[in-house]
């Protein structure tokens, strides 16, 4: 073999490696998008079970008009937030506000047994889940990326063509503080 034909093979074998790290990286980049996504398609779903839920605890409860409003501008927070802290912090919001709603629900026996207020309870369980799985991939997600933008040699074309790393999706320090249950 001549000189130039190995130097060929090795630019050659260069640039399918340069590419072969970008496209990976694209990937790993488009699947955190993908789990944004997911993220605020479960929150959307989050948003639009509160309604139906505070309507039902309003005919119980009529004189609560606090706990209603915070729970209203909670979701309207968490509706117009745009970026992932603005969307996080707008969750936790809406977390303490549905903590409230629930209080209050407690005071009605009535309520509690009323089947529409239970099948509402049980599909906001369903999706709060569903959040905390999409948050779940999201982070995995970010992770694989931050972690391979960061390592050697690809964290060398992650700078050269502009990757930035992901903030991960966080909940509030109240969500992971221990629970206590008396009896």
């Amino acid at each position: 073999m001549s000189f130039t034909t190995i130097l060929i093979v090795l630019v050659l074998l260069i640039v399918v490696y340069v590419v072969g790290v970008y496209n990976g990286l694209v990937v790993l980049r488009t699947r955190i998008q993908e789990a944004f996504s997911n993220i605020d398609v479960q929150l959307k779903r989050r948003a639009d079970l509160i309604p139906n839920l505070v309507e039902t605890v309003k005919g119980y409860a009529k004189h609560e008009k606090e706990v209603f409003l915070n729970v209203t501008k909670a979701r309207t927070s968490l509706m117009s937030a745009k970026s992932l802290p603005e969307k996080a912090e707008a969750n936790n919001q809406l977390t303490t506000a549905l903590k409230s709603l629930f209080a209050v629900a407690e005071a009605y026996p009535d309520l509690k047994a009323s089947s529409n207020f239970q099948e509402l309870q049980q599909e906001l369980e369903d999706t709060e889940d569903k959040v905390a799985y999409s948050r779940q991939f999201y982070n995995s997600n970010v992770l694989d990326y931050n972690a391979k933008i960061q390592m050697f040699p690809s964290s060398i074309l992650a700078n050269m063509f502009g990757f930035k790393s992901y903030e991960f999706f966080q909940t509030a320090n109240e969500d992971r503080e221990k629970v206590t249950v008396k009896f």
